[in-house]
């Protein structure tokens, strides 16, 4: 299906992309603790939200 050079191809740039990621989080880390500061709680509702519609969903079909 797919041939040794499209195999190394994409390992490789999934490695490279994970890596310049990361290099990036990293740098920005010190900005990222001072905007989003709170940002979690967001995103624990957005989970609770969706947990209470899947569940909703389940309970009544």
């Amino acid at each position: 299906m797919f041939s040794n050079g499209q195999w190394l191809f994409g390992i490789l740039f999934a490695i490279t992309f994970i890596v310049m990621i990361f290099f990036a989080y990293k740098k920005d880390l010190k900005l990222h603790q001072k905007y989003y500061k709170g940002s979690i709680w967001i995103l624990i509702a957005f989970v609770s939200f969706m947990a209470m519609i899947a569940t909703i969903k389940f309970i009544f079909v």
